[in-house]
């Protein structure tokens, strides 16, 4: 039987990825050296087809990192030099949260209730506040920020650092990075391939403020810190020894992507977001946790479980159908499914199929 992964991270990989390894396997990839000229050619074009796909402008440069997670701590010792605010709705727009005020910084946390998210449009903040923190597709409740109301934030606050938190979201949201200063995810979900690499695309007010701190002693020179990351990746190069593997895969899968076009990715994704809170609304013991719909993630479906959700987890694994448990204080009392690329159209039918047939 072979399994199906709808996890929300990691997930299943993207349905080119195994030839790809097998490719990378072949031409040696996993061992060349990171200071070769075979890496900084595959380097270079890894960044370009990702730039290409996420459109971003000329001015932002492309970092990895060993994962998202490590972006909170690099953004901490470099951006900040006293005061940030970070609009939380869950555990991981929290965890952002934290690791800024573990470093000494003013961290000012606004809290919505889980499966909500923050009225931006009518969110004001100080002059003082250098970096605003957002979490645009929270994993943890599948609560989602409309790129719309984001961009609308950023036109009435034009001074702060404005980064977003889209580990579980991209390539789907059509952002306007004209609008953000920084972006950051993992490849473990949306883009289908193995755990264990962060993306970190930032700008020249990132670079410039860094600077700055820099000059007054307030910036933190760490092995991977973000002027280290700008210079190298201005040769094609890292900081230090990164994951080869995973930098060529993600080439190769945003190539992918660009072949079969992202209108199609994201028509797909509202017709597979669509199936999955169908039933959920539908389902006499489902519940959709995020129940404002401007705000349901189309890349990870939450629902509460009437009577706990382990019983109907272990129900779809038996079939080789595995989803997500709830995270958190909601473990074992939601489900998370992942609608990323990778999964077809045909398989969330088979899930939703599934469920509906299953007594749990």
């Amino acid at each position: 039987m072979k399994n199906m992964f709808f996890t929300p991270g990691p997930s299943a990989l993207y349905f080119t990825a195994e030839q790809h390894i097998k490719d990378a396997l072949k031409s040696d990839i996993p061992s060349i050296s990171h200071r070769s000229k075979a890496y900084v050619k595959m380097h270079q074009e890894t960044t370009e087809v990702l730039s290409e796909l996420l459109q971003l402008p000329e001015n932002f440069t492309i970092g990895f990192t060993s994962s998202a997670t490590e972006v909170w701590d690099r953004m901490s010792e470099n951006l900040i030099r006293n005061h940030s605010v970070h609009f939380i709705n869950g555990d991981f727009s929290k965890k952002f949260h934290t690791a800024v005020a573990s470093h000494g910084k003013n961290a000012e946390g606004r809290i919505a209730e889980a499966g909500t998210h923050h009225d931006l449009l009518s969110a004001t903040i100080s002059e003082e506040v250098e970096l605003v923190g957002l979490a645009q597709n929270e994993t943890s409740t599948g609560a989602a920020m409309p790129v719309e109301d984001i961009n609308s934030f950023r036109d009435k606050n034009k001074n702060p650092l404005f980064v977003v938190d889209a580990v579980s979201s991209l390539p789907i949201p059509d952002f306007d990075f004209n609008k953000l200063d920084s972006m950051y995810f993992s490849v473990q979900k949306s883009f289908g391939l193995p755990a264990g690499l962060g993306v970190w695309t930032f700008n020249e007010r990132c670079v410039e403020k860094a600077e700055l701190l820099k000059t007054e002693g307030n910036y933190h020179d760490s092995y991977n810190s973000i002027l280290k990351i700008a210079k190298m990746a201005a040769k094609h190069q890292t900081t230090c020894t990164p994951n080869v593997l995973n930098i060529y895969l993600l080439g190769k899968v945003a190539k992918d992507m660009l072949d079969k076009g992202i209108g199609q990715i994201r028509q797909e994704a509202k017709y597979k977001s669509a199936l999955l809170y169908n039933l959920f609304e539908t389902h006499p013991k489902l519940n959709a946790f995020v129940s404002e719909k401007k705000f349901r993630s189309q890349t990870v479906g939450v629902a509460e479980v009437d009577g706990g959700s382990e019983s109907l987890i272990q129900a779809l694994a038996k079939k080789g159908l595995n989803i997500g448990n709830g995270y958190g204080e909601f473990k074992n009392k939601q489900i998370r499914i992942a609608s990323f690329p990778t999964h077809s159209k045909e398989q969330i039918e088979l899930l939703v199929d599934e469920i509906n047939q299953l007594d749990f």
